[in-house]
């Protein structure tokens, strides 16, 4: 299957899924961007209907995706590169495509390893297949992350494409690939130095951000006093700062060693510098632990739970959860971790059971909004701690949304059941059309 404009690579579904590895609250600059109306296609043409789109430092990365092949493409800022330099762009985005999504690993190989450990593990994998960790660039990981405290998806993608559009000018517009008429503008992520002044926290703060604003700047700031504003060649892309050079090369330390540099940044707790090593820094065993991963380990995994009193996390249970989790899943015990957890949300709850056809559903509408960038909406969630209660509109309000992020009840148990009685419905079928 060719799709014009783009070139292709083999990639099955069953190695990288976009539709979940993009949506799962491990990146948020993703534009993903779908027609107006579904359309009759056939179920291989309707996969490829949906584009999904990132802004690098020097071009607009645009993928799409169809069982067997993950199709991609480059734009480029004016003026637009020559012949010769266009293959050797093009040569770059492949690779930065095979680094970014990890593809070296194989992901099925993984899999097969967690289930044969891990009973809980195997009852649902065929059902979410394809979930594996991006690594992404520390310094935007870095901060996306501080944005994650006590918050959901649909606004952290909000702050941070309010952090892309007002402290990064834009790098191009491009049109919206289903609705030609509305064009859309993308930006970079911004480097520590657009967000290290004085005045970004109160401005953050009026965007939306809380406490959060003082944290970026203050982290950016750190950065900045300790290792400057000087840029450096970083290919393929244009010159980055030493500041996020100096991230880059935590991943060459131990992961003690980095999560300890990590948590020197403000906003930075355990959990946050734990989702930032496995995220963008290549410590694949690392397992980001909040309380419902905690009663994850106690009700599935055998972890003991202190009786008759409610248990807070703290250092020494926060290690005993890890070293479970590492004995049953071992070195990318992280891996398998994203893959368990994304199954247990609530907004997961319908992912790989049979759907109602595409003509049923609504999709998202495709509004004209001029030089801004797609922002997505998404009601997928990830692990963070509840909210403190509290009587205020605010407060109820928010609580509401992080609704939204937790996961399904009763969880686990009742995922393993939908899933075997899912399975035993195939086998079912397959055996009356052998008869």
């Amino acid at each position: 299957m060719a799709l014009a404009g783009f070139k292709s690579i083999p990639v099955p579904l069953v190695q990288l899924s976009l539709a979940v590895v993009l949506k799962c609250g491990q990146s948020f600059r993703w534009s993903i961007l779908t027609p107006l109306f579904p359309g009759t296609e056939n179920d291989q043409e309707a996969s490829t209907r949906v584009e999904y789109r990132l802004c690098l430092k020097d071009r607009v990365v645009c993928l799409r995706q169809s069982s067997d092949l993950l199709f991609y493409r480059s734009v480029y800022p004016d003026p637009q590169p020559s012949s010769a330099k266009l293959l050797v762009h093009e040569a770059e985005t492949l690779e930065w495509l095979k680094d970014y999504f990890q593809l070296n690993i194989n992901l099925v190989s993984l899999y097969k390893q967690w289930a044969a450990n891990d009973k809980v593990f195997a009852k649902f994998q065929d059902r979410f297949e394809g979930i594996r960790i991006l690594r992404q660039d520390p310094w935007e990981n870095l901060v996306s992350f501080i944005c994650s405290s006590n918050n959901n998806i649909s606004r952290i993608t909000k702050m941070v494409q309010n952090l892309c559009s007002h402290y990064s000018p834009p790098l191009l517009s491009l049109e919206h690939p289903f609705c030609p008429s509305e064009m859309l503008s993308y930006h970079p992520f911004p480097p520590p130095s657009a967000l290290a002044g004085s005045g970004v926290g109160l401005h953050l703060r009026s965007l939306g951000f809380g406490y959060r604003a003082d944290y970026i700047q203050r982290t950016a700031k750190m950065l900045m006093d300790a290792h400057g504003s000087d840029k450096a060649p970083m290919p393929p892309h244009d010159p980055i700062e030493a500041s996020e050079i100096w991230l880059k090369g935590l991943r060459k330390l131990s992961t003690t060693d980095a999560r300890e540099e990590l948590l020197k940044f403000v906003g930075v707790g355990r959990k946050v510098a734990d989702c930032i090593l496995l995220m963008s820094m290549d410590k694949k065993e690392v397992v980001p632990v909040d309380t419902h991963v905690y009663q994850i380990a106690v009700k599935h995994y055998g972890l003991k739970a202190p009786a008759g009193r409610k248990t807070n996390m703290n250092a020494k249970l926060y290690e005993e959860v890890n070293s479970k989790f590492f004995s049953i899943w071992g070195e990318y015990a992280g891996w398998a971790h994203t893959v368990l957890f994304t199954a247990d949300l609530k907004s997961f709850s319908s992912y790989g059971l049979p759907t109602p056809s595409l003509s049923s559903v609504a999709s998202p509408a495709c509004t004209p909004k001029k030089n801004s960038e797609k922002t997505v909406e998404s009601t997928f969630g990830i692990p963070t701690p509840p909210m403190t209660p509290g009587d205020s509109p605010l407060k109820r309000k928010l609580e509401s949304e992080l609704e939204q992020d937790k996961p399904a009840s009763p969880g686990i148990s009742q995922l393993c059941q939908e899933t075997a009685e899912y399975l035993s419905l195939i086998d079912r079928v397959k055996k009356r059309r052998r008869k």
